[in-house]
């Protein structure tokens, strides 16, 4: 397994890059806003890379992070999701605003993507929705002390209910901005959120 590459950035294309270390000139095909990061041509830069074998081929993907390459590994082993629909998914925002979508279900915004639609999203939100770690993840609007602490109690009550931990984080980031302080009411919203996932 090639983990990270370092070398001098020779060549950029819209899906790929070349990067030349020890002689050898690597493809690696990386989402786009990885290649925008990398700079100019000259450049030394560091990809951490996942290997895909196929039949007849080897190749390697390249992401900034090692937590982007681990969320591309997660997107492969849903069914029908291949290398470009996975990195088109992380061409297609952040890695927390793609957690996010998926771990709140919304399949309207993961179907935006190119190769993917609406029923692979459905698949994804399916597959992933309790594997992927919401922890930290923004909620969309600005958390005030008052409404971390009510989210915080909102959390335990779902988590005694039988709900995992990134069911309750999921159903706590799908709560409406104007959702109500009160433990009861936001316990009933979420379980609204349940009840239409």
């Amino acid at each position: 397994m090639i983990a990270s590459i370092r070398g001098i950035l020779i060549a950029v294309a819209a899906d790929h890059v070349v990067v030349e270390t020890g002689g050898i000139g690597w493809m690696i095909y990386a989402p786009r806003p990885v290649i925008a990061a990398l700079g100019d041509i000259g450049a030394t830069v560091r990809l951490f890379t996942c290997l895909v074998v196929r039949e007849d081929s080897l190749t390697l993907y390249g992401f900034e992070t090692v937590e982007q390459r681990q969320l591309f590994e997660t997107l492969l082993s849903v069914t029908g999701v291949g290398p470009q629909a996975a990195l088109n998914l992380l061409s297609s925002g952040t890695i927390d605003e793609l957690r996010l979508a998926i771990a709140t279900g919304d399949v309207t915004r993961l179907a935006r993507t190119p190769r993917i639609g609406k029923k692979l999203a459905e698949r994804l939100v399916l597959e992933l929705k309790g594997k992927i770690n919401v922890k930290g993840l923004p909620t969309g609007a600005a958390v005030t002390p008052a409404v971390a602490a009510a989210n915080a109690e909102l959390s335990e009550a779902l988590i005694s209910l039988g709900f995992t931990d990134a069911e309750a984080a999921a159903a706590i980031a799908a709560l409406p901005s104007d959702a109500p302080p009160d433990l009861e009411e936001r316990v009933r919203l979420a379980l609204r959120y349940f009840s239409a996932s």
